[in-house]
């Protein structure tokens, strides 16, 4: 099935104001996203979806594919579902929603949640990487518990699974996960997913994913050996604009640099 790739690039960020246009690497953040996702060759075509003319323009500038969506969308979610509405999409089975802030998204996340829908395993596919244990009580790292089949049973800010007891340290390892927020979707699961409220235990826990699962929605999870983080706050910039001058600096793929750890 043919895969359209949605950017939802959102100007209001609070942490980080006019996020995607900071620059990274002496570009707009929206525009090595796109660069990126593009690159990797995991969707048939990519489009940027935005709220504001300043990231329109700056898209348009640069030959960018680019949609005006309405500013009153409570998540990137909705944003792409008006996206993928629109008629001159109508023929792509798959839509992936890449967040705005992963310029470093790895392919292997993309392709693997891709897949999850493509073969049928379950109608949503997302992601998720190891995380080191003593990373699991911050609340900033979503965590998610699978089946053995690789499906999400919960979603969670808290430490999941809970060690009861230290002596069982040495069972965690293989169930302490990272959810990696890239999700790909069938276009009746996205319509699914937008036209429902936001779930009680949505709002508990701020993850809007807990939505499709508390409403019986399966969502394949794809186990990738690493991943890095988006860009949020002004010290996530600068590392990753030292990241970037990193690998800028090495003779391979300068202008996409591939996701090599996680954070």
């Amino acid at each position: 099935m043919p895969v359209l790739a949605v950017i939802p690039a959102r100007l209001g960020a609070t942490r980080l104001p006019r996020k995607p246009l900071r620059l990274l690497g002496g570009e707009p953040l929206v525009v090595r996203v796109y660069q990126r996702v593009a690159a990797l060759q995991v969707a048939d075509h990519v489009v940027v979806a935005t709220d504001h003319q300043d990231i329109e323009a700056a898209c348009v500038a640069r030959g960018i594919p680019v949609v005006n969506t309405r500013a009153d969308h409570p998540s990137g979610t909705d944003r792409v579902a008006e996206v993928a509405s629109h008629p001159e999409f109508a023929s792509y089975g798959i839509v992936l929603n890449v967040q705005g802030d992963e310029p470093f998204v790895s392919r292997e996340a993309l392709a693997g949640a891709v897949e999850i829908v493509a073969s049928g395993m379950a109608p949503i596919g997302t992601a998720a990487v190891p995380v080191p244990l003593d990373a699991q009580g911050r609340p900033d790292i979503v965590k998610v518990v699978c089946t053995d089949d690789g499906r999400a049973l919960y979603f969670s800010r808290a430490p999941i699974p809970f060690l009861r007891d230290p002596a069982d340290a040495a069972l965690l390892g293989p169930y302490v996960r990272q959810h990696v927020g890239v999700y790909a979707y069938t276009r009746q699961a996205l319509q699914q997913w937008v036209s429902w409220s936001p779930h009680t235990l949505e709002l508990i826990e701020r993850l809007e994913q807990l939505r499709p699962l508390a409403h019986g929605v399966p969502i394949g999870v794809a186990h990738v050996p690493a991943a890095e983080g988006g860009i949020d706050t002004e010290d996530d910039l600068h590392r990753a604009n030292e990241r970037w001058g990193q690998v800028s600096a090495t003779p391979q793929s300068p202008s996409f640099p591939d996701s090599t750890h996680a954070s």
